[in-house]
C-alpha cells in the first residue's frame, strides 16, 4: 500500500502511521533499527528496493530524504508512506523536501525516528567527505557511504581516510568479505609461507581493489599493488606471490573464481559479484564499530601502490 501525502509536515506523517499501526496494517514492534537514506530522485527506487531486501534479515523503518525538483516551493514537504506489499518487512517514509527544510534533515526525521533503536544512515551515491559531521550522521551509531558510486570514487575513498570515526563504513568494503574469507583459506595452507608481495586486479575506478589490497598489505606485512584494467567487472585477479610460487585468485568473468597454486589442482568457486542488497545486508549484521576497516583507511591504504590503468 501507497499512500501519498503532498504539502505536509512530519508530524502529520507520524500520526498516519500511528493510525496504520492501530488499524492493525503496520506495525513498529520488532523493528530493530531506523535506516535512514540520503538521495537524489534517481536513487530512490534503487535505494527502496535494496532497503526492503535488507528488511526482511534486519526488520527496520526506512526514511528517505531527497530533494524536491519543483521550483518556486519553499518550505514544501511531499511525503509518501509504503507499507505492506511495498515496503518488503518494513516501513517506508520517503520525504521530498524543498529548501530551507533540506538544509535541517535532523529536524525533520526525527519526529518518525523509532524510540530506542539504532540509528544508521545510508548515502547510495557517493557521500560526504566527513559523515560525522553531516547533520543526520551525527545522530547515527553507524554511517554507510559508497565510494563505488561517486564521481571520484578513489579521492573520496582517501578524503574518507582522513576524517574516520568510529561508526563509518562504506559498501565497497562490504563488497570484498568473501574475497577475504577466500584468501585466507588459501593461505592458510601447507607449506604456510609467508606472502613476499600482493597484486589485486580489477575494475578502473572500483575503490574495493584499494580496500583488499590495502587490508591484505596491513596483514601480511608486504608490498600491496592495485592494477587497474579498463573493461573489467569490479575485482579480476589477486595474486598473493611466495617462494613455491604465486597462489592466484581469477574471476574473469565476475561469476566464477579459479584458485591456483603450486603442487595443487585448480578450485573453481562460485563468487559472483555481490549486489547492491546484498552489501547492504552485511553492514546492517553489525552496529558495532569496524575496527578493521578503521585500521585498512588508517593504515593500509598508505601502503598501496596504484599501477596506471591498462587497456
Amino acid at each position: 500500500m501507497i499512500i501519498d501525502m503532498p504539502d505536509t509536515t512530519t508530524n502529520a506523517v507520524s500520526k498516519r502511521l500511528d493510525h496504520l499501526r492501530d488499524e492493525g496494517g503496520a506495525v513498529a514492534l520488532g523493528r530493530v533499527l531506523t535506516l535512514v537514506v540520503v538521495a537524489v530522485e534517481d536513487d530512490i527506487e534503487a535505494a527502496v528496493a535494496a532497503a526492503n531486501e535488507a528488511s526482511h534479515e534486519h526488520p527496520c523503518r526506512v526514511i528517505v530524504v531527497a530533494p524536491l525538483a519543483s521550483r518556486g516551493t519553499a518550505g514544501r514537504l511531499d511525503a509518501q508512506i509504503r507499507v505492506g506489499g511495498d515496503a518488503g518487512a518494513s516501513e517506508v517514509v520517503v520525504l521530498r523536501c524543498a529548501e530551507p527544510l533540506r538544509d535541517h534533515p535532523d529536524t525533520l526525521v526525527m519526529p518518525l525516528l523509532l524510540p530506542d533503536a539504532p540509528i544508521v544512515v545510508w548515502w547510495p551515491t557517493g557521500g560526504p567527505a566527513d559523515p560525522v559531521a553531516d547533520p543526520l550522521g551525527a545522530m547515527a551509531q553507524r554511517r554507510i557511504t559508497d565510494t563505488t558510486t561517486a564521481s571520484d570514487p578513489v579521492g573520496m575513498l582517501g578524503r574518507l581516510a582522513a576524517s574516520f570515526t568510529e561508526g563509518d563504513t562504506d559498501l565497497a568494503w562490504a563488497r570484498v568479505t568473501l574475497w577475504r574469507g577466500l584468501i585466507a583459506a588459501a593461505i592458510d595452507q601447507p607449506p604456510y609461507e609467508p606472502v613476499t608481495a600482493v597484486r589485486v586486479e580489477g575494475q578502473t575506478q572500483h575503490t574495493s581493489l584499494d580496500l583488499l589490497a590495502a587490508w591484505l598489505g596491513l596483514k601480511l606485512k608486504c608490498p600491496a599493488t592495485v592494477e587497474r584494467t579498463e573493461g573489467s567487472d569490479a575485482i579480476t585477479r589477486v595474486t598473493l606471490e611466495r617462494r613455491s610460487g604465486p597462489i592466484v585468485l581469477d574471476r574473469p568473468d565476475g561469476r566464477v573464481v579459479t584458485i591456483s597454486q603450486p603442487g595443487k589442482p585448480e578450485r573453481r568457486m562460485s563468487l559472483p559479484i555481490r549486489s547492491l542488497s546484498e552489501a547492504l545486508i552485511e553492514e546492517l549484521r553489525r552496529l558495532d564499530p569496524d575496527e578493521i576497516y578503521g585500521q585498512v583507511l588508517a593504515k593500509g591504504l598508505a601502503r598501496v601502490e596504484t599501477v596506471e590503468a591498462v587497456a
